[in-house]
């Protein structure tokens, strides 16, 4: 078993070795950061889930201003989307609270498209962002 372990090491340590590609720095195309604009939205809608009742509500809030749904309060700082596409995609800086417990349960941004990759870690509510609103 032993002998099967090294030889099979042995050969794959050269083969791996040999055929190793490497990506050189000078490969890569440089990104700019002009190259994709963000623009600022004046709100955004935001669709919130009472997972016990099972309540869906959507709201549009304006930057700045606080909803509430049941025992969270709900405040966007703001939502920004790429010039190119304003409709699909969304990032919205969000802040959930639970004003009984004067604790955050929520800060930080969601992302339309993605919405479980920072999400509202909560066992009653879920929230996530649909759109920025630009009038």
């Amino acid at each position: 078993m032993i002998r099967i372990l090294a030889v099979f090491l042995a050969l794959g340590t050269a083969a791996f070795g040999q055929d190793t590609l490497l990506i050189q720095p000078e490969d890569q195309e440089d990104v700019t950061a002009d190259s994709i604009r963000a623009l600022e939205g004046t709100g955004a809608e935001i669709r919130m889930l009472d997972k016990v009742s099972g309540e869906v509500m959507d709201r549009t809030l304006a930057s700045g201003e606080s909803t509430s749904l049941g025992r969270i309060e709900m405040t966007l700082g703001e939502c920004r989307y790429p010039e190119d596409n304003p409709t699909g995609e969304a990032y919205a800086w969000l802040e959930v609270r639970d004003p009984n417990r004067d604790a955050v349960l929520f800060q930080g941004w969601m992302i339309a498209t993605s919405p479980a990759l920072n999400a509202l870690d909560n066992a009653r509510y879920d929230v996530w962002v649909i759109r920025c609103t630009t009038a």
